[in-house]
């Protein structure tokens, strides 16, 4: 097809487009303002929170204490209950923050306890900032208020075209995200998990919601969360706000406009959440009113990427230069397995290490079984296709195959309540290991977990939050979800339905080959370790 002549016009616009390329090439960071270290407020039973988790802090045997929180209503309880009764600290380190009624929810209730005296931090990954600019201002107005942004964009930050502009120019540096999720109140109590803060997390969008999973902890486990989040705080590669975003407005000024865009007709109060979760135990505000926040004992520990992954340099991956990576320490907890994993993931690329290391598993005898979504219902289809060419070999070798479907999900009728009209996805991230044992986080089981984005971790051991998980999921008893198998005596995939219909779709179901297509054109020019 010939080319179109250049009218004027397109040759301004071309100007225009390489103008602002070339400025967000040679846009450096500013000078980062050197700041004292900012330690952790550590767990007081003079705090309320403290109080409530003093016998986990007083043994001397390492005991913390869990809870599993499946449910999207009940985690964002949790959040806003543990923001309302803090009276020391609150330190929130997160990847993405919505400009939804739930990010405007969290950014107003985290206000009301810097007016209260409460010392505020809040840590965002930059990449998802994009509008929020006059909101963080207006928060970080307030008394209390500290924010800072890791890895910042310095260009270009009001629109996200003019982003990935600016992504374009500095590409090998802000390729590099924080992905980790982490709440801590007062020292005491601690939320970890997959969930960003944003409405999808929390069953409260309209058109897509995600199936996804917190664990709530106090405890020895929460003093290990803390010390991560003050490497990542002080951190050469963490920025003050203003460092980044200056204003010259008065500080009046950017609390009333802050007021606005966070206002209840912006978004309103939660409404009340259910009686009690899936396991019988009541909501967290319920229960720290009622001076009883019951725990499971259970031994955890921590892990974390460090934040300088992300300075890296190429080729420098030799494990004696780098403290071991989330990843690494995860695929050294399988070699440990003696029966069984279940892993459960959003994004699956095993790549051709991982694909080697579950050949090693499954010579031992150990059964692996993956849920992650399908095709139809993912939210990166890019992945997807990269997961789908490993599905036959990972088959062969007798690995067991889950695929999370909307079409499914509606069939069920508790599901169907919860998800109404919207799509459901898999957003949660935990592998199970001999059902002893289970590593929660933000990890995904993906090249760029692996080896470009920040990660972190929890390993909890004990039967009771093993098997508490293994219900949440539905491990044992299986609906809502495809089959993927073999055809018998062929390398052919089939879809089975595992609603006791046991229905066989020989083609991937929901999504039509268009989509199909162009997906696969568009994989032969993504490199499978940017996903």
């Amino acid at each position: 097809m010939p080319r179109l002549p250049a009218t004027p016009a397109s040759k301004l616009r071309c100007l225009a487009l390489a103008f602002v390329c070339l400025v967000s090439a040679c846009a450096g960071l500013p000078s980062r303002t050197v700041t004292p270290y900012s330690p952790a407020v550590t767990a007081s039973p003079a705090t309320e929170l403290g109080k409530l988790t003093a016998a986990f802090y007083e043994q001397r045997d390492g005991v913390s204490g869990a809870r599993v929180m499946p449910q999207g209503a009940l985690a964002l309880d949790a959040r806003i209950a543990l923001i309302r009764h803090a009276q020391a600290s609150l330190d929130l380190q997160y990847y993405l923050l919505g400009n939804d009624q739930t990010g405007k929810l969290i950014l107003r209730e985290l206000r009301d306890a810097a007016r209260r005296g409460v010392r505020v931090r809040l840590l965002l990954d930059d990449f998802y900032t994009v509008k929020l600019d006059p909101m963080l201002l207006g928060l970080a107005a307030y008394p209390n208020v500290e924010i800072r942004l890791f890895n910042p964009f310095v260009t270009g930050r009001d629109h996200t075209a003019t982003r990935w502009l600016s992504f374009a120019g500095e590409f090998s540096r802000l390729n590099h995200r924080m992905h980790n999720k982490l709440f801590v109140a007062d020292g005491a109590v601690a939320i970890v998990g997959g969930r960003n803060l944003a409405d999808e997390y929390f069953l409260r969008s309209a058109g897509a919601n995600f199936i996804d999973l917190d664990m709530l902890a106090a405890g020895p486990v929460v003093t290990e969360l803390e010390t991560i989040f003050d490497n990542y705080w002080n951190s050469e590669v963490v920025y003050p706000l203003h460092d980044i975003v200056p204003s010259s407005e008065t500080p009046e000024a950017l609390r009333t406009r802050f007021d606005a865009l966070t206002s209840e007709a912006q978004a309103p109060r939660l409404e009340p959440p259910p009686e009690s979760d899936m396991f019988g135990d009541p909501p967290v505000s319920t229960a720290i009113a009622q001076g009883k926040l019951e725990l499971i004992p259970t031994h955890a520990n921590a892990v974390a990427d460090s934040p300088s992954k992300a300075l890296r340099v190429e080729g420098d991956d030799l494990p004696q230069h780098r403290p071991p990576t989330v990843a690494e320490r995860m695929r050294a907890l399988f070699d440990l397995a003696k029966s069984d994993i279940n892993i459960i993931t959003p994004y699956f690329i095993p790549g051709d290490a991982g694909m080697d290391h579950i050949a090693r598993l499954r010579a031992r005898g150990i059964r692996i079984t993956v849920a992650t979504n399908s095709l139809a219902d993912t939210d990166e289809p890019l992945v997807n296709i990269n997961y789908n060419s490993f599905r036959v070999e990972m088959l062969r070798m007798g690995v067991t195959l889950y695929e999370v479907s909307s079409e499914q999900i509606k069939r069920s009728l508790n599901l169907r309540k919860v998800f109404r009209q919207s799509r459901g996805r898999l957003h949660a991230k935990l592998a199970l290991i001999d059902r002893e044992w289970a590593l929660v986080g933000s990890l995904n089981f993906d090249p760029r977990s692996a080896y470009i984005n920040t990660e972190l971790g929890v390993r909890f051991e004990g039967y009771e939050v093993a098997h508490r998980l293994l219900d949440a999921f539905q491990v044992d008893n299986v609906e809502s979800v495809y089959e993927v198998r073999l055809k018998p005596g062929t390398d052919q995939i089939q879809w089975v339905t595992t609603d006791g219909e046991n229905i066989v779709l020989n083609e991937e179901p929901d999504a039509n080959a268009l989509v199909r297509l162009k997906l696969l054109l568009f994989s032969w020019f993504v490199p499978s370790d940017l996903l």
